[in-house]
């Protein structure tokens, strides 16, 4: 067993692991923020994004000891300091970006990261940005709604497809 020390969502942590634990196991058996959603446990859905150090993350492809004195946020660090909302948070909820809810977590990290890094992307970037998230419910369609709306850039010509 390995300590590691890391801050998620700006609160510095501790937890013994081994060092076979992945990242999401961490956060969620760890520390109980289930809020990080594990899907299907090979880095394909992006159930599981989150970010280390400011870059988003598939968090069951990394080791809980590889981000070892890392910055982490999840989406429970999303919300604002009252906690209401984040932009990105209500735009899902405004854009009905969300169906059963599964890979919200996910969508909504990878989201952040892209608006952080590009703040007025087009759709077709909306678009190319979310390619490692699956969807089973929503089509995509809204959720690219959703994200235009929390970059402030209009929905109304955001197309179907």
């Amino acid at each position: 067993m390995t300590k590691v020390t890391m801050t998620v969502n700006g609160k510095s942590v501790s937890g013994e692991t081994e060092g076979r634990t992945l990242l999401s196991s961490f956060l969620r058996d760890g520390l109980g923020l289930t809020g990080t959603h594990i899907g299907c446990d090979t880095s394909q859905c992006g159930a599981c994004v989150v970010h280390v150090d400011g870059k988003a993350v598939k968090s069951c492809s990394i080791f809980a000891q590889d981000v070892a004195g890392a910055t982490v946020k999840t989406i429970e660090g999303m919300a604002n300091a009252d906690g209401s909302l984040g932009v990105l948070q209500q735009a899902f909820q405004d854009y009905h970006g969300l169906q059963c809810g599964f890979c919200t977590p996910g969508m909504v990290m990878t989201s952040a990261a892209l608006l952080a890094e590009n703040p007025k992307p087009t759709e077709a970037e909306v678009r190319h940005g979310l390619e490692g998230n699956i969807c089973r419910c929503t089509g995509y369609h809204n959720i690219v709604k959703a994200v235009m709306a929390a970059s402030g850039q209009s929905v109304a010509a955001v197309a179907a497809e």
